[in-house]
């Protein structure tokens, strides 16, 4: 089973390379399954064909999938839904604008990423392959389970003890909507779920993430942040692809100045993403749009490379036992020290690089130890973890 989830800036043309990529896997002989995570759907115009709200074959092996929001949370939190809906209608709001305001914030993200895990778990596909939104809300859907599951696990237990002991007293003196053990029920249902996602976006034998660039200075720096903030919550990147370069074969002169920066951009993106492999794929000479231009663009951009193969295997982060302390390290690229801040909270790391934080349950190897010290060079984060043998007397006291 592999997943792979195409992402980068607006415009960098991730959609086509995600739909050449899955109709190369089906020509492999894979059952592929196409989807989109953009709310702003243009997959099934790439294929030139219509996709639905469930899995629609469009040619031998390939199946696509347009998703609905309101569908999806129809099927999976309707419960949840009804009852928020109603609170809303309580406290004054009007029954079609309570509704619209019941798609709770989270509720796109935790779709999308219920159907990656369904899908992945029904054996139906071999190859899934994800058109995911642009950067920034890609990195919001890749973070959600797990700030989901931070606070499930801190509030949702709370919340279920007062309901318990609220309903009985509030019932008889108030006629605001107290959330139900059916409520209660179904948001439970989603614990287990989450634990699916996270190990499953998070196996770099089974997930990818693959960068879409141009060779331009914006799109360089802002693909830079997305693999930091990848590497930030342990999801592993295998591939960049470099989108749109100008052939040799053009010898007009009007073109001379882009031909001369790409050169020069391409090189920054082979050295700022390394060890990462490139793959290239020029400006062809028309748009690509249906399967026929779709096959001309995957044979050009993969060649006898297998899509579905793992392009780069490695760590985002590891833990080394060295003179008798532990060292967690994290890769950090393109990143500044100043934007570095780490806390230590219990059994939790809290680990924030700009504007992103990451809570990180800490290993029970050295969840009870003591950070000795952290530092950042090489773009690498060490946080360095006294072990039990190297504590003193005093301090095992």
């Amino acid at each position: 089973m592999r997943i792979l989830l195409y992402t980068g800036k607006g415009g960098v043309g991730k959609t086509t390379i995600a739909a050449a990529t899955a109709l190369k896997c089906a020509e492999k002989g894979y059952r592929t399954l196409a989807m989109s995570t953009d709310a702003a759907h243009s997959l099934a115009d790439s294929f030139n064909l219509s996709a639905g709200q469930v899995p629609t074959l469009i040619t031998d092996n390939l199946w696509a999938q347009e998703t609905v929001l309101t569908s999806t949370v129809n099927e999976q939190w309707n419960t949840v839904q009804q009852w928020f809906a109603t609170l809303l209608a309580w406290r004054g709001v009007k029954d079609m604008v309570a509704e619209e305001m019941a798609f709770l914030p989270g509720m796109e993200e935790l779709a999308y990423l219920l159907y990656i895990i369904n899908y992945a778990g029904s054996g139906l596909f071999d190859v899934i392959v994800v058109d995911s939104a642009p950067t920034g809300e890609t990195r919001r859907l890749l973070s959600f389970p797990e700030v989901l599951d931070w606070w499930m696990k801190r509030l949702f237990p709370v919340q279920r003890q007062v309901a318990k002991v609220v309903r009985p007293v509030l019932k008889p003196l108030s006629h605001m909507p107290i959330p139900d053990e059916e409520v209660l029920d179904s948001i439970q249902q989603i614990f287990p779920q989450i634990n699916k996602m996270r190990s499953l976006l998070s196996d770099p034998g089974v997930t990818s993430m693959r960068l879409v660039v141009n060779p331009e200075k914006m799109v360089i720096k802002q693909t830079q942040r997305t693999f930091t903030y990848l590497n930030l919550y342990g999801y592993s990147t295998d591939l960049v692809i470099c989108n749109r370069l100008i052939p040799d074969s053009v010898t007009d002169h009007y073109f001379d100045y882009w031909k001369t920066n790409q050169v020069q951009y391409y090189k920054e993106i082979e050295e700022r993403f390394a060890p990462l492999p490139v793959l290239s794929l020029p400006l062809l000479k028309q748009e690509v749009v249906g399967l026929e231009m779709l096959k001309q663009t995957a044979e050009e951009l993969y060649k006898d490379h297998d899509p579905a193969e793992i392009f780069y295997r490695g760590k985002p982060h590891e833990i080394e036992k060295k003179n008798g302390d532990y060292i967690l390290s994290f890769d950090f690229p393109y990143s500044q020290k100043e934007e570095i801040s780490l806390i230590k909270n219990n059994d939790e790391l809290i680990i924030q690089v700009g504007s992103y934080r990451r809570n990180i349950v800490l290993p029970r190897t050295i969840m009870n130890l003591d950070v000795k010290e952290a530092k950042f060079e090489n773009q690498k984060l060490l946080i360095k973890f006294k072990s039990e043998d190297n504590l003193t007397k005093k301090e095992k006291s």
